[in-house]
């Protein structure tokens, strides 16, 4: 069931193998071969596991001309050997310059269960259902820092209002089973009037 229902029009793009279906179905999108232009917000979807194809990349560019507000989401986290790092230092190099407002944290089995905020520095849990907000602890601090002092600056910069203007192309970590980032995504559309 869709999890966005504002009457958006929002399009998803990407490589079939991270998921991009999958993605629209949640979001109340529609996942688009052709770049139309006429999208409110485009969700591009990237599995760190297998890149991003030529495809996506002309997608991307397709719509600077329609300055169209952006936002990577960053799938299939749970498999194989590429992370939300890897994602970031792709989209980077081959879309536009990327801001994390979230990192990923894992669990002792290496996998993602929770997201720390560049902005407030909260963890967000995702191990209980629903997922609850938690101060971090100073080691989480001292890791994030250099972090937080990039994204901080880098929004100082933007404003608040760059991602709806098309300006600034957030990066989301997703898995969509767990919910995470899912609250993440939903507040960037909320952001985007018609």
């Amino acid at each position: 069931m869709p999890t966005h229902s504002s009457g958006l029009r929002i399009s998803v793009y990407g490589h079939p193998s991270a998921q991009p279906e999958s993605v629209a179905d949640l979001f109340g999108a529609t996942h688009n071969s052709e770049v139309g232009g006429s999208e409110d917000v485009a969700i591009f979807v990237i599995n760190p596991n297998s890149g991003v194809d030529e495809k996506t990349i002309s997608d991307w560019a397709a719509l600077d001309e329609y300055q169209t507000p952006r936002l990577i989401t960053v799938t299939n986290l749970e498999n194989g050997e590429g992370d939300f790092d890897d994602a970031v230092l792709l989209a980077n190099r081959l879309f536009d310059q990327i801001v994390t407002p979230y990192l990923v944290l894992h669990d002792d089995a290496g996998l993602p269960c929770a997201l720390i905020s560049l902005e407030t520095q909260e963890i967000i849990d995702y191990s209980t259902l629903p997922s609850k907000v938690i101060p971090s602890d100073a080691e989480h601090q001292t890791l994030v820092s250099e972090f937080v002092a990039e994204y901080k600056s880098h929004m100082a910069v933007m404003g608040e209002e760059s991602f709806a203007a098309g300006l600034l192309f957030p990066a989301i970590p997703l898995w969509i089973e767990k919910n995470i980032g899912v609250d993440i995504v939903n507040k960037y559309l909320s952001q985007i009037s018609r």
